[in-house]
């Protein structure tokens, strides 16, 4: 197949948006192997678009390109209209307090309760977030979003694992992020907590107004959250197009993702 990506969804609303996050011909090998052979990735203003690939085929890669984990070989990303490969130590880590991220095991510090989990990030980025005495309205705000104000004194381990995601969530929308990258977000979650974590990206895109990348592997939560999916595929993004456009094709390669 060529470069011409199959079933491309662009509305003319959506082109029109500005783009949040810009992927252009992204590279990256570990030694001899090849991950990533020039990926290309647009994410829009208040977008949730939803990232779908085979384990090992360098989901996790791009995402630490994109936020300047790690170093890409060859390409070109930009951030909220910045080239990160060009930024300092110290403007990355500023232009990181406009990007939440939601890790796929929620990462909490098991030794703090939630009220400090919450504070972590604060104390991180007190420049963006002016001069403040008392975080607690801060943390109760985020908390109560996600419905779970009631937890602030809790320690993680006194936590279900779908409150944890909510606890990890809250701390993510404490610095009140432009874009939120979600890794896996309904992992390790049954059916009925995997829909309510659904339903509350949902409504953190509606209330915030944030744009979102969402790597998932959970077809219902492409089919629910997804205004366009972009397939990974041997190092490149092979498709892109709608939940209905994709699920119906009939190239082995797009239907192996959303065969039951």
């Amino acid at each position: 197949m060529d470069q011409e990506l199959k079933y491309r969804t662009e509305s003319t609303e959506t082109a029109a948006k500005k783009a949040v996050i810009a992927i252009r011909d992204l590279h990256k090998s570990f030694g001899t192997t090849q991950v990533l052979k020039g990926f290309n990735l647009t994410l829009y203003e208040g977008e949730n678009l939803v990232v779908m690939g085979k384990s090992g085929s360098g989901k996790s890669v791009m995402i630490k390109c994109l936020i300047g984990l790690m170093q890409a070989d060859a390409g070109q990303i930009e951030v909220l209209g910045q080239d990160i490969l060009k930024l300092s130590r110290t403007e990355l880590d500023h232009l990181r307090s406009d990007v939440g991220f939601l890790f796929q095991g929620s990462a909490l510090y098991d030794s703090m309760t939630v009220r400090e989990n919450l504070e972590f990030p604060m104390r991180r980025h007190r420049q963006k977030l002016g001069a403040f005495k008392d975080t607690l309205p801060l943390v109760e705000e985020a908390l109560e979003n996600v419905g779970l104000k009631h937890a602030i004194d809790l320690m993680p381990a006194e936590l279900s694992g779908g409150m944890k995601r909510r606890v990890a969530l809250a701390r993510t929308l404490i610095l009140k992020p432009k874009v939120i990258l979600y890794d896996e977000p309904t992992s390790g979650l049954d059916p009925i907590t995997s829909k309510e974590i659904i339903n509350l990206m949902r409504r953190i895109q509606h209330t915030y107004g944030t744009s979102s990348l969402i790597i998932t592997h959970d077809v219902d939560c492409a089919r629910v959250i997804s205004e366009r999916i972009v397939l990974l595929v041997d190092g490149i993004n092979y498709a892109e197009g709608s939940y209905e456009e994709l699920s119906a094709s009939p190239d082995p390669k797009i239907e192996a993702f959303f065969k039951k």
